[in-house]
């Protein structure tokens, strides 16, 4: 395949249990980059971190972009050390969500990532469209073991029918196609296990299922096949045969993965990093009940897997709506009751507890990120990492000015430490433009979206 060839992720298929997207081979060249050879440019990760029900806006928001780095909000109190690696966009919207009004929590999730709608015709099923995440994977994941990772804290198992939606709208972010929500795992061990092909018994590494001669097989009997097809089914077949190769380009990643691994572990240098490359981080999982300790250890593993290039996109559902409670904060009330404040001080108090908690556990993992060193820069350089929640303000559901947090420089694509005070666009229009500064062309916006956000790029 010539190296600027790219089939369209419109014509993708899915196989094997495998991502299909096709990208440039050009972006192989860190996982794969011969010895001896100069060091490629690490390439960039996506991270999405999610809370639910929306902020105190004036504990929020910046008083202006001037103070934004040296006197921040309170909820951003921690995020302080870095952030001239941040940035904020006041002014982007959400989704409107007529002609589903009185369904708010079942689409601030579901929304977060697609910036669609679900089918109004189909309320009962899942069909809305595929996420950010999604796409990112359908075009970077055949270059690592895991397309994509989903976090999450909760289990996906929430129980109401907003005007009548689908349950799983409460819960998941991240849907592979408009018809099939992507499952996040909540057990920590099970995330450690996954990345490192580990069982649960013994800790043994599992056999790769995917072998290499079977696929031989398949593309040499295929090909023969094709010259017997009419043309549109060689084309039908011709996908399927690019199908078969991601697959195989796959099991290149996980074999490289595990050869460097091997290597390092005898104590020679891997050929897929620097050797003034920060080691892979320790990831200990939390003996007990303390939900920053959980979440920081889910924080943790999403490091480890951008480290190690076991996968460029993972999200992680902090809370789903009308969920969780938080003992630490020293109260009972879970997160949607204080959120109906009605201006009521102690219910503002708790709500502004509750988003700052979740903002330090972001900021827990964005300031390691900026401590590891990763090619001529950092780890958290090479990534781009997004916060934030579905709605604005939990009172009232508004949508008009969604809270963000990007931390990362995106590869040097975009310019941080500011915070922008009115930014025109809609969330289709952000996730747009952080795809686009991933390297991810796209055919088409998405969702809402009509453009890209200019003013985040660096100029």
């Amino acid at each position: 395949m010539a190296s600027n060839h790219l089939i369209s992720r419109r014509t993708c298929l899915r196989g094997l249990g495998a991502s299909l997207g096709l990208p440039l081979l050009e972006t192989m060249g860190w996982a794969e980059t011969a010895k001896g050879a100069a060091a490629s440019k690490p390439p960039v990760r996506l991270g999405f971190m999610y809370m639910p029900h929306g902020v105190i806006m004036d504990q929020f928001w910046p008083s202006s972009p001037e103070s934004f780095r040296t006197s921040p909000p309170p909820a951003l109190e921690s995020l302080r050390p870095v952030l001239d690696q941040c940035l904020l966009m006041k002014g982007i919207s959400g989704v409107p969500i007529t002609p589903f009004g009185s369904a708010p929590h079942a689409l601030e999730l579901s929304t977060w990532l697609t910036a669609a709608l679900p089918n109004a015709a189909k309320r009962s099923q899942i069909h809305i469209a595929i996420s950010a995440d999604q796409i990112f994977a359908n075009y970077y994941g055949a270059l690592t073991a895991l397309p994509s990772l989903e976090l999450a804290t909760m289990p996906q198992t929430h129980k109401e029918n907003q005007e009548g939606l689908n349950e799983g709208y409460y819960s998941h972010c991240s849907f592979r196609s408009p018809t099939q929500a992507m499952p996040a795992e909540i057990n920590p061990r099970n995330v450690l296990n996954r990345l490192f092909g580990k069982s649960d018994q013994g800790g043994t590494t599992t056999a790769n299922p995917l072998d290499r001669q079977m696929l031989d097989l398949v593309i040499g009997g295929a090909k023969d096949l094709r010259r017997k097809l009419p043309h549109g089914d060689q084309q039908k077949l011709d996908e399927y045969l690019d199908s078969v190769r991601s697959v195989e380009r796959r099991i290149a990643a996980i074999e490289s993965r595990q050869k460097d691994a091997a290597l390092e572990k005898a104590g020679v240098a891997s050929s897929q990093r620097k050797a003034s490359d920060s080691p892979t981080i320790e990831v200990k999982i939390p003996e007990g009940d303390k939900r920053s300790e959980y979440m920081q250890v889910m924080c943790d593993l999403t490091i480890l897997a951008f480290q190690t290039d076991t996968t460029r996109v993972s999200t992680y559902i902090g809370s789903t709506p009308n969920g969780v409670s938080y003992p630490e904060l020293g109260f009972s009330d879970t997160h949607h009751s204080p959120t109906h404040h009605n201006n009521e001080a102690e219910k503002v108090r708790k709500v502004a507890a509750i988003t700052k908690f979740n903002i330090d556990q972001f900021a827990y993992m964005v300031k390691k990120m900026a401590t590891l060193r990763e090619g001529d820069g950092t780890l958290l350089d090479n990534c781009l990492m997004m916060w934030g929640s579905g709605l604005e303000d939990g009172n009232k559901h508004t949508r008009e000015n969604l809270p963000f947090i990007i931390a990362g420089k995106g590869g040097g694509s975009v310019e941080t430490g500011r915070f922008l005070d009115n930014v025109k666009g809609n969330q289709g229009d952000l996730l747009t433009t952080l795809l686009g500064c991933a390297g991810v062309p796209l055919d088409r916006p998405i969702g809402i979206a009509t453009k890209e956000i200019t003013e985040i790029r660096k100029a």
